[in-house]
């Protein structure tokens, strides 16, 4: 399966593109100004979402920290309410919890991890508004598979899969087709792998193997 490595030909996405469904934050004032700083920075955000109201969203490639300074104000930038998950420990701090809620960040208990894809399960299946956003590499670090708690979450759950690449040569930063995970994960992996193709992340060398061996096909 081949995608366009440059992203060429994907079209520009703004807020005003989004369906009705999709869970946004509200703001008024963050998304011009999340969308000026993507302007004088040179970034721009291509693809497309479809008008639902929840899915399990890839941040694909993740080799660094300064990953967070594009692609936070993307999602404000679109006024995307995305939830991503955090250690528990740093809600103790009460005005840390604030800046972490208004953030999207969800509490989790590291040291029980079937209780959290459980949680996480059952939060979706009460049908209410939830985007999940995921980084399946695990570590900012070189490794060699994906964590796959994403897809049994989209699995059990009955929600798509979409993948979102962050390319540092293009400075795009891609909403990809999404997928809907039929239960066979090795082919639906590769149908998921198959779409980073080409994409750069800031530290190559840091790449997890299975988007490197996906490039030399």
């Amino acid at each position: 399966m081949k995608t366009n490595a440059s992203g060429a030909g994907l079209p520009k996405l703004n807020k005003s593109l989004l369906g009705k469904l999709v869970p946004k934050r509200g703001g008024r004032l963050s998304p011009v100004l999340a969308q000026g700083f993507l302007k004088l920075t040179g970034w721009h955000i291509v693809g497309s979402i479809p008008n639902i109201n929840q899915a399990v969203l890839l941040a694909v490639p993740h080799t660094s920290n300064v990953d967070g300074v594009y692609a936070l104000p993307a999602v404000m930038a679109l006024d995307l309410d995305v939830k991503i998950m955090g250690k528990k420990s740093l809600f103790d701090v009460p005005v840390l919890s604030t800046f972490l809620q208004w953030m999207g960040v969800i509490p989790i208990d590291r040291d029980k991890k079937g209780s959290v894809l459980q949680t996480t399960i059952d939060r979706f299946k009460t049908g209410e508004p939830f985007f999940l956003g995921l980084a399946p590499e695990g570590t900012r670090g070189y490794t060699k598979q994906w964590k796959t708690g994403f897809y049994y979450i989209a699995l059990e759950a009955g929600v798509p899969i979409i993948p979102v690449a962050m390319d540092y040569k293009s400075k795009q930063i891609r909403f990809m087709t999404p997928l809907t995970p039929t239960g066979d994960i090795e082919a639906d992996l590769q149908k998921i792998y198959a779409q980073y193709r080409g994409v750069v992340p800031r530290h190559p060398e840091n790449l997890s193997q299975i988007l490197q061996d996906i490039n030399k096909d």
